[in-house]
């Protein structure tokens, strides 16, 4: 499984944009393509790799789950009613729109085996761990 390096003031700065509805301009930043993206838990078991998605009001057709170069990719769009049918809002908290998460895979993940499932809100894809593949071990490499 890939390694991302964790940077706390980056998680700091994306609250500080969406608490002001601004988008980030620091150096090397690129605009978001979207306000929303469903929120994702992974999880793994002893055969099997988790992704569960929450994509509240959205249902199976709205969503595409792919696998290309070792990036899983769930893909959706959130549409608003129509206007003809839109009550008059005084007050509009949920996003809309299109989002693309991407998620790295790891060297035992079985692309031939991934189930993507959506019910009551909730987008599960699994995919099989690779019978017999062994998990790295560490390998400390002596220094000449």
């Amino acid at each position: 499984m890939s390694l991302i390096k964790w940077e706390p003031l980056t998680d700091i700065e994306a609250m500080v944009d969406r608490a002001f509805n601004w988008p980030s301009f620091r150096l090397g930043a690129s605009m978001p393509l979207s306000e929303w993206g469903p929120r994702v838990d992974i999880c793994e078991s002893d055969g099997t790799y988790l992704f569960k998605a929450d994509i509240p009001g959205m249902n199976k057709e709205d969503v595409s789950v792919s696998i290309a170069e070792d990036m899983l990719t769930i893909q959706g769009e959130r549409k608003r009613e129509s206007e003809e049918t839109r009550p008059h809002f005084h007050r509009v908290e949920r996003s809309y729109g299109s989002f693309s998460r991407s998620f790295s895979l790891p060297d035992d993940a079985d692309r031939t085996t991934v189930h993507a499932h959506c019910e009551n809100g909730e987008l599960t894809v699994s995919i099989a761990k690779k019978a017999g593949a062994e998990e790295a071990k560490p390998l400390a490499i002596p220094v000449e």
